[in-house]
C-alpha cells in the first residue's frame, strides 16, 4: 500500500476554521431559532466549503502506485491534480524534480530518462507526501483489443477463458519482474481522467486473471532480456476497433462518420425511452440473477458456461459504440510513458469490415499523436483461422476482409503483424483459440526484431510478386528465412483462375524460394489466391516455424 503522510502549514489552520464553524452551525441547527433551516443548509454548507479542503490534496493518476514499471530511456510523465498554484517535488532514484500546478490544479513533471533498474521508491510532495514502493525502471507495453486479448490465462470464472496447459502455465508463472495494470471495463461519453485498475506482481496467484497473450509475450522478453516488463492491459470482449479511437480522431475521418451517426441516434433514443428500458432491464437483470444463483448453486461450478445476461441498454456501456472505451479505458493512460503496444482484435468489425483498414489506420495515428511519443511501435495479432473448413476455393466474407485489411494494415511505418491463420488448430470452431503461446512468442519475435534489434527471422513467407509462365503462375516472396516448406509435404489452399475469375482449386509445389501454382482445368490463368477462406487448409510457412498470411494477385 502506498504512504501518505500530511504537512500542517495552512491546511491545520483550515481545520481549525472548519471544526469551529461546524461546532457553531450545529449548535444553530439545534437550537429554536435554526428550527427554519433544516438539514438542507448544512448540507449546502458541507458542499460548498468541503471540496476545496478535502479533495485539494496531491493526488497522482491512478497508475501510479506500488509495484508499477516505469519506462526506461525516455523522459517519464508523472500527474496529477493539488491545490491550484501549489509547488509539487517529485523523488526518484535520491533526485528531486519540480514542477507547479496550474490555476485548475493540473500539475505535470517530466522525470528525465532513466536506465532499467529497480526496486525505487518514488515520491510526489506538496502540502502532503505521497510514498509508492517496490518501483521499477524496464519496459512498459499497452495492450489492447477484443476478447483474444482479453482472454485471461485461467478460466477461472469465464468458462471461455483458459490457455493450453493451464495448471502448468500458472505454477510456473514466478515472474517477480513482470508486473501488470489491468484496467476495469468502464466506458464513458464524456472523457476520464484515472484509470480504475491496479498494479500486480506476476505470481501463481495472480497471473490466472492476466491477459494471456501480454503475459506470454512479456515472458518471452523477460526471460530474454532480464529487463523489468510493465504490461498495460485495456481490453474488453466483443469491443470494435472505434471504440478504443477518441471522438475527435473519428470526427477527422468523413468516412467514419456513419459510425459516429449510428451511435447519436441511439443515445439520442435512449434519452427519450430510458424511463421505459431500464426499468425493463432491472426486471431481467433480476429474474437473470436468480437463474443464474440456482443454475450454478445445482451444478456446483461457479465456472460454468453461464446464460448470458441481459444487456444494458444503456449505449454509453456498449464495448460496439464509437469512442466510448477510448474516453473511460485509453484516455486516462495518456501520457504514461510506454515502450509500444500490442493489439488483437478484428472479430467484432464484421459489420464495418470494409471501413477496418481506415479504422485501424486512424487507430494507430490517434494513439501515436496523443502519447507524443513519435511512431511508437504497434504489433498486432492477425485474426485466427475460424469455423466450419472452406468447401470453396475462394470463400469472401466480412472477416475476410478484415483478415486482408490487416495485411494491407503493415504499410503502417513501425508495425508488425504476427499471423494467427492456424493458430486455432484442431478446434476451429472456438473463436478463443487456446495456444496463446504461440501468439505471444510470434509477438515477441517482431518485438526481438524491429524494436531491439536482433537479427532474427520474425515473419512467415509474405507475398511479393507473381509472374504467370505458360499455364501455371509463379509466386515470389519476401521473408523466406531458411527456406518454404509444406505442411505434411503437400501445399493446399491455393485457388487459380482464367480470365472468366471462376476460381478452382490449384496444385501447387515449391522450387527454390518460390510456389509455382497451376491446374489442369486452366490453361491460361491470371490469378492466385491463397487461404482465402475464413478456416483455410494453411500449408504454407519458412522453415522458422513462421506461417504465410492469406494474399491475392488479383484486384477483382
Amino acid at each position: 500500500m502506498r504512504e501518505e503522510t500530511f504537512i500542517p502549514k495552512q491546511k491545520i489552520k483550515t481545520m481549525i476554521i472548519v471544526t469551529r464553524t461546524f461546532t457553531k452551525l450545529h449548535a444553530l441547527l439545534l437550537s429554536p431559532q435554526g428550527e427554519g433551516l433544516g438539514v438542507r443548509f448544512l448540507l449546502l454548507f458541507l458542499v460548498l466549503l468541503f471540496p476545496s479542503f478535502l479533495f485539494a490534496e496531491v493526488k497522482p493518476s491512478t497508475l501510479f502506485n506500488d509495484h508499477m514499471v516505469l519506462q526506461r530511456d525516455i523522459s517519464i510523465p508523472v500527474w496529477g491534480t493539488s491545490w491550484p498554484n501549489e509547488g509539487i517535488t517529485v523523488r526518484l532514484n535520491q533526485k528531486e524534480f519540480y514542477a507547479k500546478a496550474d490555476a485548475s490544479g493540473n500539475w505535470l513533471v517530466r522525470l528525465p530518462k532513466q536506465k532499467a533498474g529497480g526496486p525505487y521508491t518514488l515520491e510526489i510532495a506538496g502540502d502532503n507526501i505521497i510514498t509508492y514502493k517496490d518501483v521499477y525502471i524496464g519496459d512498459v507495453w499497452l495492450c489492447g483489443g477484443q476478447s483474444n486479448m482479453d482472454m485471461t490465462v485461467a478460466k477461472e470464472d469465464r468458462y471461455w477463458c483458459g490457455v493450453n496447459n493451464e495448471a502448468e502455465e500458472v505454477a510456473n508463472a514466478n515472474f517477480p519482474f513482470i508486473r501488470d495494470f489491468d484496467v476495469d471495463f468502464t466506458p464513458s461519453n464524456k472523457v476520464q481522467t484515472n484509470a480504475v485498475g491496479k498494479w500486480e506482481i506476476c505470481s501463481p496467484n495472480t497471473v490466472g486473471h492476466w491477459s494471456a497473450v501480454a503475459y506470454f509475450f512479456a515472458r518471452e522478453m523477460y526471460t530474454r532480456y532480464k529487463i523489468p516488463v510493465g504490461l498495460i492491459t485495456s481490453a474488453y470482449g466483443a469491443s470494435t476497433a472505434e471504440t478504443w479511437i477518441s471522438k475527435p480522431a473519428l470526427e477527422a475521418h468523413p468516412d467514419l462518420k456513419p459510425l459516429l451517426d449510428a451511435y447519436t441516434a441511439k443515445w439520442e433514443k435512449f434519452v427519450v425511452d430510458s424511463t421505459i428500458t431500464m426499468a425493463k432491464y432491472r426486471e431481467q437483470l433480476s429474474t437473470y440473477k436468480g437463474d443464474l444463483a440456482a443454475a450454478q448453486a445445482a451444478s456446483g461450478d461457479v465456472t460454468a458456461k453461464k446464460p448470458r445476461a441481459p444487456r444494458n441498454p444503456n449505449p454509453e456501456l456498449d464495448q460496439h459504440n464509437p469512442y466510448v472505451c477510448y474516453n473511460g479505458m485509453i484516455a486516462p493512460l495518456i501520457p504514461f510513458a510506454i515502450k509500444g503496444a500490442l493489439w488483437y482484435q478484428g472479430e467484432s468489425n464484421g459489420p464495418s469490415a470494409k471501413l477496418y483498414r481506415e479504422i485501424m489506420e486512424t487507430l494507430v495515428a490517434d494513439w501515436r499523436t496523443v502519447w507524443g511519443q513519435g511512431n511508437f511501435p504497434f504489433l498486432y495479432v492477425q485474426l485466427a483461422n475460424y469455423g466450419k473448413p472452406m468447401t470453396e476455393p475462394v470463400m469472401d466474407n466480412a472477416l475476410m476482409t478484415v483478415r486482408e485489411a490487416q495485411v494491407q494494415n503493415l504499410s503502417i511505418p513501425n508495425t508488425g503483424m504476427a499471423v494467427a491463420i492456424e493458430n486455432a488448430g484442431d478446434n476451429p470452431t472456438n473463436i478463443h483459440p487456446k495456444n496463446k503461446q504461440a501468439i505471444g512468442y510470434r509477438l515477441g519475435l517482431i518485438a526481438r526484431a524491429k524494436v531491439y534489434g536482433e537479427k532474427v527471422e520474425y515473419s512467415g513467407p509474405m507475398y511479393k510478386k507473381y509472374e504467370i509462365k505458360g499455364n501455371s503462375i509463379q509466386l515470389y516472396f519476401d521473408h523466406v528465412g531458411k527456406g518454404l516448406v509444406a505442411k505434411d509435404g503437400k501445399l493446399t489452399g491455393f485457388a487459380i483462375c482464367a480470365e472468366d475469375h471462376k476460381w478452382v482449386w490449384a496444385d501447387a509445389k515449391i522450387v527454390g524460394k518460390t510456389v509455382v501454382v497451376s491446374s489442369p482445368e486452366i490453361t491460361n490463368p491470371v490469378a492466385v489466391r491463397y487461404c482465402w477462406g475464413v478456416n483455410p487448409p494453411a500449408s504454407l510457412s519458412n522453415k522458422n516455424g513462421l506461417w504465410t498470411p492469406n494474399f491475392r494477385t488479383d484486384n477483382f
